[in-house]
């Protein structure tokens, strides 16, 4: 099963956010909020979203951030493939 580690403390710009999710994606994968929701919840592999430090990733990120946090809710609730931890 692969994981996707995004640590807030370590985590700067939705460019890192993306560069975590793009070895799991196919190449086509356009790097922004939409197409990842879509690659998301159309994965055929399990993975494991592990989230770490949720408000400091938040804050760095803002708006973006919030948004990113939805997503992954959404990704998961959608995909059963898809496990959302929070740490």
């Amino acid at each position: 099963m692969a994981e996707v580690v995004l640590d807030g403390l370590e985590l700067r710009s939705m460019e890192a956010v993306h560069d975590r999710f793009a070895p799991l994606l196919p190449e086509w994968y356009g790097r922004n909020l939409d197409a990842l929701f879509d690659c998301l919840t159309d994965l055929r592999e399990p993975v494991t979203v592990r989230l770490l430090h949720r408000a400091a990733l938040e804050e760095r990120l803002g708006r973006r951030g919030r948004a990113l946090v939805r997503l992954l809710c959404r990704a998961a609730a959608e995909n059963p493939r898809v496990t959302l931890l929070w740490e």
